[in-house]
């Protein structure tokens, strides 16, 4: 039946549109706001009220909303190439973009295979190192090493690879293969949450996962250099440079997912060189064109892709949009302007201020931890930062469902209220965000703590 154009937009979404990993039972135009438009670090619903978006639309809106150069760069393109695909073809955007990428790149990852998204580019990273232990003589390595609460994508491979067995769940059996080892959220470490450093035990366990599964099974470890799901943990001091080495030792390939990470988002153009490793494989999307158009890509090191330079050889995968001319013109816009605004510079001159802002919430109780880098914060919520006890299921539900997100779009600040591990809040602004945008995010995130505080008090 056609959907009648008069009713409210709440209306229209509660009864046809499916919200990604939303709760379709519960949809009502009370809760599901619709948002509009866009300017700068703001964003606006339907009825014109605005709201800072704390998480750059989805850790993707780099340059801000509304910015016109990316706009004429897409209808630029439109008129004159609106689709071909790079199945043995190519076109410009295309291949400008691909160059522009490996410029900025650390090391030989000179190689860009395009996909639309960020789980399409783990999914494909995962592909080719199968095919190219295949190529190199070694069919036997197949499986692959991600960690605990980790999130890379939907798709069979990359959700076999999220550590998070919630999500793998209802899908289940997964692709086979995948193994999990610790994170590197010290705040909770057994090994050395209370020591005066870490020890890498979280490191040291890659290599024991590989030796218990026999080196000659193992293809590749995917990592983030600041693992989303559960709270941006970040690395130690030293963490890279010994899963690097593990990886040479054991000659399995390192692939760092950066599909958040990348173009900015800590104050680098890609997070390897914030932490100063050079992987085997990037993978990446979101801020690459800041949103504006679906993009993602697989970045390939040229001794991975040495094999596939054989005459007769593929890699036989591929996706229709991969590619796409608009995405590819977008993102080189897109670059443009994080190059000639400096934006990239910018956020490593503003995240210590940023830090800082988070930082002043500490004196709240149900702060338990704040941790991050760059553009890219989690805040830890707690019953008592002293023992550090943490909220059961029922608790985190109304607290961050029941209390927090409602009151923080009321408040006019988005951002993610998250129970993917223990509870926490997540910030993300766009990359021109300032000062001011720093204040407006702790003068909300006050407030709504101190009365979800208050309302959580036994």
């Amino acid at each position: 039946m056609p959907a009648d154009p008069d009713r409210p937009l709440q209306d229209l979404a509660a009864r046809h549109l499916w919200g990604h990993f939303s709760r379709l039972g519960t949809a009502s135009g009370a809760d599901s706001p619709i948002i509009e438009r866009g300017e700068g670090c703001y964003v606006y619903d339907q009825n014109g009220r605005r709201y800072l978006d704390g998480l750059a639309g989805l850790f993707t809106v780099q340059v801000g909303h509304g910015r016109h150069e990316l706009v004429d760069a897409a209808a630029e393109q439109m008129a004159r190439l609106a689709y071909f695909p790079i199945w043995t073809y190519a076109h410009p955007a295309a291949v400008q973009l691909a160059a522009r990428i490996a410029s900025l790149t650390p090391g030989d990852l000179n190689r860009v295979f395009f996909t639309t998204g960020g789980g399409e580019a783990v999914e494909s990273a995962w592909k080719l190192a199968r095919q190219y232990f295949r190529a190199v003589g070694e069919p036997g390595r197949y499986k692959v090493v991600g960690r605990h609460l980790a999130y890379h994508g939907t798709t069979m491979g990359a959700l076999a690879l999220t550590g998070l067995p919630a999500i793998r769940a209802p899908f289940e059996p997964v692709m086979p293969g995948a193994l999990h080892v610790a994170n590197t959220n010290r705040y909770r470490c057994r090994s050395c949450a209370s020591a005066p450093a870490c020890t890498l035990a979280c490191a040291d366990e890659i290599a024991d996962t590989i030796e218990r599964e026999g080196p000659d099974t193992v293809a590749a470890v995917f990592l983030e250099p600041v693992q989303n799901a559960g709270g941006c943990f970040t690395p130690p001091a030293g963490y890279w440079q010994r899963v690097r080495e593990i990886c040479d030792h054991y000659g399995v390939l390192l692939v760092s997912d950066e599909v958040i990470c990348a173009w900015g988002r800590l104050g680098t153009w890609f997070g390897g060189q914030k932490y100063d490793y050079v992987p085997d494989l990037i993978t990446t999307a979101k801020g690459l064109t800041s949103g504006y158009a679906p993009l993602g890509a697989l970045i390939v090191s040229d001794r991975v892709a040495e094999p596939f330079l054989e005459q007769g050889r593929s890699f036989l995968h591929g996706f229709t949009f991969g590619g796409h001319p608009v995405s590819c013109a977008v993102a080189l816009a897109n670059i443009d302007l994080l190059e000639g605004e400096g934006i990239v510079d910018h956020v490593a001159t503003q995240q210590q201020a940023f830090r800082a802002a988070l930082e002043s919430l500490r004196d709240l109780p149900i702060v338990g931890d704040i941790r991050g880098t760059g553009y890219f914060y989690a805040i830890e919520l707690v019953k008592d930062p002293e023992t550090r006890a943490t909220f059961d299921d029922a608790e985190a539900e109304r607290l961050l469902r029941g209390l927090l997100s409602p009151r923080l779009l009321e408040l006019g600040l988005i951002c993610r209220a998250d129970d993917r591990g223990d509870p926490v809040v997540m910030l993300s602004p766009p990359l021109i965000a300032g000062p001011q945008q720093f204040e407006e995010i702790t003068t909300v995130l006050r407030r709504a703590l101190g009365e979800a505080m208050e309302e959580m008090s036994p």
